[in-house]
């Protein structure tokens, strides 16, 4: 039976040299934000086509990162394994591309190996290395300086802060693009429709209300007990009063019922608009539905009634709506 392996007592201070060996490198990348850098924004902002992004081995799984990262952020970016790309992928490049290739060395043979091909396309290349002077950065149109001066892994092998510095400048150039391009959260809400920016951003509230039958409502002669009926009916905690034409004349709720208990009228004979809220809240169908969730936060209130520029009803949510929907 294997013996369980203890945890060394330095493995808090080496956690910690690691953490500082890898902020230094990113920081030191600050004093290295300079015209190059200003070039390769130049170029992927004047890109008519897309940015490819390309690396092997850990570096492959940075570029991966940034493409995302990129098109999540308004650039149109994808990742080409620099191996599949001299066996047919290159054939996705064209002139109108830029070209981001990362290779700490610089001198990864599957990269160098489409250079060439990627220039004979006339598609720009920029490179991302830890030294100016390889093969890679001197093939370049633009090359980002991403050394650091010593890796935190203690053997000095694996690439621990030299991927996490390439990460970074990966990152202050989606940033600065994004910036660039006035990039903003409703653009963000669309390319993430399933997070919950999305959700908060283009979720409206047609989306969720209850419409049509669903929609609790009598009219301004109908008796409390009317009224009480309908609440049960359908649920959501009020009624609409309206008149003829649908137009919203006052709602009913259950916090209305309680009072109006305390006061021991006649539920069967007595009239829901002399006991109705008059000019309640209401909200359109066209507003976001965090503005529904403001209104209802602001003035205290779980439901809404939702109505058209005419004023008339065509809706109705609740707090529990806003819930299921998660855009609380």
């Amino acid at each position: 039976m294997n013996k369980p392996l203890s945890v060394a007592p330095h493995a808090l201070d080496l956690a910690r040299q690691v953490l500082n060996i890898e902020a230094d490198a990113v920081r030191a990348l600050v004093q290295r934000i300079d015209d190059q850098f200003l070039q390769a924004l130049n170029l992927i902002l004047a890109c008519k086509g897309r940015v490819i992004v390309s690396g092997m081995g850990k570096s492959g799984h940075i570029a991966r990162k940034i493409a995302a990262t990129m098109s999540s952020t308004g650039t149109a970016a994808y990742f080409v394994h620099p191996g599949e790309a001299s066996h047919g992928d290159l054939g996705m490049v064209t002139a109108q591309d830029v070209v981001i290739a990362l290779s700490y060395s610089g001198e990864s043979e599957e990269l160098l190996a489409i250079v060439p091909a990627i220039k004979r396309q006339g598609a720009h290349l920029i490179s991302l290395t830890g030294n100016p002077k390889s093969s890679l950065a001197l093939a370049a149109d633009v090359h980002l300086n991403g050394g650091v001066a010593q890796e935190a892994c203690p053997m000095g092998l694996a690439p621990t802060a030299s991927t996490t510095a390439a990460l970074a400048l990966g990152d202050a150039l989606a940033v600065a693009l994004l910036d660039a391009k006035g990039f903003g959260e409703e653009d963000f809400a669309r390319s993430h429709p399933g997070g919950s920016l999305g959700r908060r951003l283009l979720t409206r509230v047609r989306d969720i209300m209850h419409a049509h039958a669903s929609v609790p409502l009598v009219r301004e002669n109908a008796t409390l007990a009317d009224a009480v009926l309908e609440i049960s009916r359908k649920g959501l905690g009020m009624t609409a009063i309206v008149d003829d034409g649908k137009h919203l004349l006052g709602i009913y709720t259950d916090g209305d019922l309680r009072r109006t208990l305390a006061k021991k009228v006649d539920f069967n004979t007595t009239p829901v608009s002399t006991e109705m809220s008059r000019n309640p809240r209401s909200i359109s169908p066209d507003a976001l539905a965090v503005e529904a969730v403001q209104l209802m936060e602001q003035y205290n209130i779980s439901q809404l009634p939702v109505v058209d520029h005419d004023k008339k009803l065509v809706g109705a949510l609740n707090m529990h709506d806003l819930l299921k929907a998660k855009v609380i």
